[in-house]
């Protein structure tokens, strides 16, 4: 539902730097034409976020932020190819579907766009040592990459957007959450159905904060294995 992928999109800019335990949020007025929404979708999704506790609302002062997640990152952002090459593997990306679309609604939130404005859609089958491995669905908005082109998406996002673009991807939000393999999932993976995968969302952004690309992957959990590593901060 729209208004829980925006409630995810506000949780994210809760979490910045710039944002303080006990800041004041703008109005519900104000986001909701910010992120293109109906104060109705914008009202569910705050509700959201005063259920998890985040936020606090009242009447005549406004809402105000409660508390942060405590947010662990790694201590690099390495896109995939880099990860599997790195690695010594063999990776292939297969592009299945590319097209300009208008964004919809949550695809525009999460971006920060408006809504129906140009974006690109792309889906890519990745494979490694020749093993389809991911299944990755991508929003890009087309005023920032006027020149994206099948070649780019079959290679990697990272360095197109870096090399050729000369844009800084300077970090990424990511949300894992377990799913099940649907019959579609299923057949391109080339796993049983309801083979359990793990579900990302990727929010990334330049060090200037635009948001540059939004992508939902389903990787083999069986196949596919992540570590951390994790600095204590003083």
């Amino acid at each position: 539902m729209i208004y829980k992928s925006l409630a995810e999109t506000l949780r994210a800019r809760l979490n910045e730097k710039e944002m303080q335990t006990g800041s004041v949020l703008p109005g519900e007025k104000t986001l909701a034409q910010e992120y293109g929404v109906s104060r109705m979708t914008m009202r569910r999704a705050l509700a959201v976020l005063v259920e998890q506790g985040l936020i606090e609302r009242r009447h005549g002062s406004g809402t105000r932020l409660l508390k942060k997640d405590v947010h662990h990152e790694t201590r690099n952002l390495t896109g995939f190819c880099e990860i599997m090459k790195a690695q010594g593997r063999s990776v292939m990306s297969e592009v299945l579907e590319f097209e300009v679309m208008p964004a919809p609604p949550a695809i525009a939130s999460q971006l920060r766009l408006q809504i129906n404005e140009r974006i690109y859609y792309s889906r890519r089958l990745r494979y490694v040592d020749g093993a389809p491995l991911l299944l990755e669905d991508s929003y890009m908005p087309v005023k920032l990459f006027h020149d994206l082109a099948l070649v780019h998406l079959e290679g990697s996002k990272f360095d197109y957007i870096e090399k050729n673009c000369g844009i800084n991807i300077s970090g990424n939000y990511e949300s894992l959450t377990p799913v099940l393999a649907d019959g579609e999932i299923s057949r391109l993976l080339k796993v049983a159905r309801d083979t359990p995968l793990l579900r990302i969302t990727s929010l990334s952004y330049s060090d200037s904060g635009v948001f540059l690309n939004y992508s939902i992957m389903y990787r083999n959990a069986s196949d596919y294995q992540v570590d951390y590593h994790l600095r204590r901060g003083r």
